[in-house]
Order: C-alpha cells, then structure tokens, then sequence
C-alpha cells in the first residue's frame, strides 16, 4: 500500500472514529512544523493499525484507552472516550478496560482515567441531552 493511499485510509478512519469535527479542526491545525507528524500519525495509527480488519472498533478502543491510562495519557484518553460514540465501546466496556490498568500498570493511573473517563462521559450525556456540560 502506498503512503498516499494508507493516509487516505488512515483520514477516513480517523474521521470515523474521532468525528469529522475533530479532524477538520486538526487539519485547520496544520502548519509546516507539525505536517510530517500529523502525516506520520494518519498513515501508521489509522492507516495502518486502526484500518485493520483483525479488530473491531469496540475492541480497539478499549484496548486504546487501557493503553493510554496505563502510559499517563490523560488527554488522549478523554478524546478516546469521546470517541466511544463512534467506536460501540460502552461506559462498561471502558470501566473494564480500567480495570485492568489497576491491576496491570497501576491503580493511581487507573484512578485519574476513571475521573478523566467520568467527566468526559458526563459532558458527552449532557450535550445529548442538550444540557449544561458538568
């Protein structure tokens, strides 16, 4: 597979598990400094990993935010679960992938994703209800 065509693939991807909105605002993000980086990541984690047909979405975003609260990634996390609405990943499915990060790499890091992982999923209910964001 070329470079052009896993990054096509790697954006479409991208889109359909972060959300259009999320994508536009990187790309309108993108300058000279950081182009090679945003390219890098567009072909090798969503062109070339999450394009994959061995996994679900459902399976890899837990696996995704396990491994991010498990590295300390607190800010990747809360994109990750945001990203759940596109992924199938349930609010139990999440827990669970927590859970397994007490226990393998940490309970303190396990505790800031499950307050990082509550306030995201409290501020996705409230925008579905049309309410205040908590």
């Amino acid at each position: 597979m070329s470079d052009e065509t896993r990054r096509e693939a790697g954006r479409k991807t991208r889109s359909e598990v972060l959300g259009e909105a999320y994508v536009a605002a990187s790309d309108a993000r993108r300058s000279d400094f950081n182009a090679d980086f945003l390219d890098f990541i567009t072909e090798g984690a969503w062109g070339s990993v999450w394009s994959r047909p061995g996994l679900t979405r459902r399976e890899r975003s837990m696996i995704t935010i396990a491994l991010l609260a498990a590295g300390g990634h607190f800010e990747e996390v809360a994109m990750h679960v945001r990203a759940t609405a596109n992924t199938g990943a349930s609010p139990e499915d999440i827990k669970e992938a927590l859970l397994h990060v007490a226990v393998y790499a940490g309970v303190p890091a396990a505790n800031q994703a499950f307050k990082v992982a509550k306030q995201t999923l409290d501020e996705m209910a409230g925008e579905q209800t049309g309410g205040e964001k908590s």
